[in-house]
C-alpha cells in the first residue's frame, strides 16, 4: 500500500508547451509521452463507488496493472488516498490478489468479482518530469487524451503534481510557479468521477444548497473552522466547473461560496489574529470585487491566476494550519476548546443580532437594505451547524429563508410577519452569550 499525495489541475489544450518551457528551469529528469490505456470495473448497482473505492486495469507498453484507490480525502485540489497496486500477465481482473483488510468487513470477494464489469475507459497520452524543488522531489504528470463510455467522451488534458519525497510545502510552492504560466486550475474532479458522469448519461450537473456543516463529533474548534472552511472550497470548486459548463447562474453559487469564506474570517477571526490570513482575504477580496457583476467568460475567471493562486492560497492555509505560527500557546489552547461550545455562543449572538436587526422594522425598504446581513448571517449558520442534528437546524433556519426569498422575490406584505415567526423560534443550541 501506498499514499498518494497528488494536486491535480484541470489544463487547457495549449498548457502542454507552456509546462515543458517552464519546467526547463528547474533541475529536472523528463520521460517522453507514452500512450496510456485504463479500464475502470464497477457493479450494476455502483458498489464500489459508494464505498468510495476505484478499481482499474492500466495498460502500457505491454505491462498491466491493477489498482485499487479507497475513500479518498480531497481539499482543493489536493487529493490523499490509499492505493494498491498489483502486477497482471493480462488485463484481466483478478480482485482475490488485493489484501483482504481493503474491503469491508463481511464483503464475499468471489460474489463481488462477478459482479464487477467493465463501466468507462480513458486513454491518454503521458509525459513526465521529475523535478527538483528545493529539497523535495516532484513528480510533474501531463495527460491528454480522453475519458469514454460506449457511447460518450470527453476530452482530458491534466497536470498532477505528486511528492515523491520532501516536503508537501515544497510541492505547494511549486505550484504556484507553474499557476503563474497560466491555462491552469485546481480540480477535484479525478478521471474516475468523470467516467462515471458518462456512464450515467452525462446529465447536467445540477447547482446545490449551501451545506449544512458536517463536523466530527467532539471536534475542537479548529477542525470545526478546518471543516466549514474545507467545505466551502469544494462547494465553490463545484459550481465552479458548473459554471464552465455553460449553466451561468452557477456564478451566484460562486458568489455565495466567497461570502461565506468571508463569514468564516469573521466567525473565527477572535480566535485566528487577522495577520495570520491577511494575504489570503485580500486575495479573496479582489476575486469578490471581479465577481460584483455578472461575468460572461466563465473560462477566462476560472482560469485567471487570481482565482487559482486564491484557491490555493485557501488549500495551503488548511493544509498547514499556518495560523498556528501566529498562535501562542493560550490561543492555541482556545482552539482546542470544544466547536460545540464554541457554536452554542456564536449562535446566540446571531440569534441576538437577527432579533435586533429585524425585530422593529417598520418600512418594507428596511427589509430590504438588511438583505445582505440577513444572507451573510445564515450562511454562518450553516458553518456552525455541524455539532447539531440536521432536522433541528433546518427547521429553525425555514422561516428565515422564508424571509430571505420574500425579500428577493418583493413579496413585501409578507415580511413583517415571517420575520416576527422567524424570531420567536427556540434555539436548538445550548442558549449561552458570553464564554465560560
Amino acid at each position: 500500500m501506498t499514499i498518494e499525495t497528488e494536486l491535480k489541475f484541470i489544463a487547457t489544450p495549449d498548457a502542454a508547451s507552456k509546462l515543458a518551457q517552464t519546467l526547463t528551469a528547474f533541475p529536472h529528469q523528463h520521460q517522453a509521452a507514452r500512450a496510456l490505456s485504463n479500464t475502470y470495473f464497477e457493479t450494476d448497482d455502483n458498489q464500489l463507488r459508494r464505498w468510495d473505492m476505484g478499481l482499474r486495469i492500466r495498460g502500457v507498453d505491454g505491462h498491466y496493472e491493477m489498482t485499487l484507490k479507497t475513500a479518498r480525502k480531497t481539499l482543493g485540489g489536493l487529493h490523499q488516498r490509499a492505493e494498491y497496486n498489483i502486477d497482471l500477465t493480462e488485463a484481466k481482473l483478478d480482485i482475490a490478489r488485493l489484501p483482504d483488510e481493503v474491503w469491508p468487513q463481511g464483503t464475499d470477494v468471489a460474489a463481488l468479482q462477478q459482479r464487477l464489469q467493465p463501466l468507462f475507459s480513458t486513454h491518454f497520452q503521458r509525459e513526465t518530469w521529475l523535478v527538483q524543488v528545493g529539497e523535495s522531489k516532484v513528480e510533474v504528470v501531463f495527460d491528454r487524451g480522453a475519458v469514454a463510455t460506449e457511447t460518450l467522451s470527453e476530452d482530458l488534458f491534466e497536470v498532477e503534481l505528486e511528492l515523491k519525497s520532501g516536503q508537501r510545502s515544497d510541492m505547494m510552492t511549486f505550484a504556484a510557479q507553474l499557476i503563474a504560466m497560466g491555462g491552469l486550475r485546481l480540480g477535484s474532479l479525478s478521471k474516475a468521477a468523470r467516467g462515471y458522469q458518462l456512464a450515467q448519461g452525462n446529465p447536467a450537473r445540477p447547482l446545490r444548497p449551501f451545506p449544512l456543516l458536517k463536523a466530527a463529533p467532539k471536534a475542537t474548534v479548529e477542525e470545526g473552522m478546518i471543516a466549514a472552511m474545507s467545505s466551502t472550497l469544494s462547494y465553490w470548486q463545484y459550481h465552479e466547473e458548473v459554471w464552465l459548463r455553460g449553466d451561468a447562474s452557477a456564478q451566484h453559487s460562486v458568489v455565495e461560496a466567497l461570502e461565506a469564506l468571508r463569514q468564516a474570517f469573521s466567525l473565527f477571526g477572535a480566535l485566528v489574529p487577522r495577520k495570520a490570513s491577511s494575504d489570503l482575504r485580500q486575495k479573496l477580496t479582489a476575486l469578490e470585487e471581479l465577481l460584483a457583476e455578472p461575468v460572461k467568460d466563465a473560462q477566462a475567471l476560472s482560469f485567471s491566476p487570481l482565482a487559482v493562486k486564491t484557491q490555493l492560497a485557501l488549500t495551503l492555509w488548511l493544509v498547514e494550519a499556518q495560523w498556528r505560527r501566529w498562535i501562542d500557546a493560550r490561543g492555541q489552547a482556545k482552539l482546542d476548546g470544544s466547536f460545540k461550545r464554541f457554536s452554542d455562543i456564536m449562535l446566540s449572538r446571531i440569534a441576538a443580532d437577527l432579533k435586533e436587526t429585524f425585530g422593529d422594522v417598520q418600512q418594507a425598504n428596511e427589509y430590504h437594505d438588511k438583505a445582505t446581513r440577513l444572507s451573510r448571517q445564515l450562511l454562518a449558520v450553516h458553518l456552525l451547524a455541524g455539532a447539531y442534528a440536521p432536522k433541528a437546524v433546518t427547521i429553525w433556519l425555514a422561516p428565515w429563508q422564508q424571509l430571505q426569498q420574500a425579500i428577493a422575490q418583493n413579496q413585501d406584505h409578507w415580511l413583517k410577519s415571517l420575520a416576527g415567526q422567524a424570531i420567536r423560534q427556540p434555539a436548538f443550541w445550548l442558549n449561552s452569550s458570553t464564554p465560560r
